[in-house]
């Protein structure tokens, strides 16, 4: 009769993200994983085929705590800039999570910056597109803009270069929102690309 399993798939998978979380992606391993729980590396292997399997498990994880920020954040009184500080959040306090999800090249168990944005892009759309009286081209375009803005700050977190305290940088999203959000309301044709940008450039240097 084969040993009784003593440990849940959920507690590998919570060994796993917190070793993650301490030490990054690269050192989930069947061994370490097996020494958080106190056993060898057998119990992982009744739930998961490979490592790489267990890796997608705190893959998930990770996206799935990632929307909860997202979703925090767009119940703020200013849903863009909720999302925003939600989304920097994030990578203060789970820098090697964001690491997972955003600084990859993308693979089976590896996120992207660009998988990251459409699924951001996806959660915020309709909140835009109601708030600020945009259509989801341009709630989409806008959402882009401004995620570039955010996915530049938080790098700058989640590897110590990050000089800005959060005043300042609640003060560059809102200067960012305010501009950007004020060209496409403003300038036919920009959200889709197709409007006289030296036209538009000769008007604005008279100023």
């Amino acid at each position: 009769m084969p040993p009784k399993v003593k440990f849940q798939k959920e507690e590998i998978i919570e060994a796993a993200v917190n070793i993650a979380r301490e030490k990054g992606i690269s050192a989930v391993t069947a061994r370490e994983v097996g020494a958080r729980l106190g056993v060898s590396s057998r119990p992982l292997f009744t739930y998961f085929d490979t490592v790489d399997e267990l890796k997608r498990a705190v893959y998930d994880y990770a996206k799935k705590l990632y929307q909860e920020y997202v979703k925090e954040g767009l119940t703020a009184e200013i849903p863009f800039l909720g999302v925003g500080q939600s989304y920097i959040r994030f990578a203060k306090q789970e820098p090697e999570l964001y690491k997972f999800l955003f600084l990859n090249s993308p693979s089976d168990i590896k996120g992207s910056a660009m998988e990251g944005l459409k699924l951001s892009q996806e959660l915020a759309r309709e909140s835009l597109m109601r708030i600020y009286h945009m259509d989801g081209n341009t709630a989409d375009k806008y959402f882009r803009d401004l995620w570039l803005v955010a996915y530049s700050i938080a790098t700058l977190i989640v590897t110590g270069e990050c000089r800005y305290s959060d005043d300042e940088i609640s003060a560059l999203f809102t200067e960012f929102s305010v501009s950007i959000c004020k060209a496409y309301k403003e300038i036919p044709g920009l959200p889709d690309g197709n409007f006289d940008k030296d036209k538009v450039f000769r008007e604005l240097v008279k100023k």
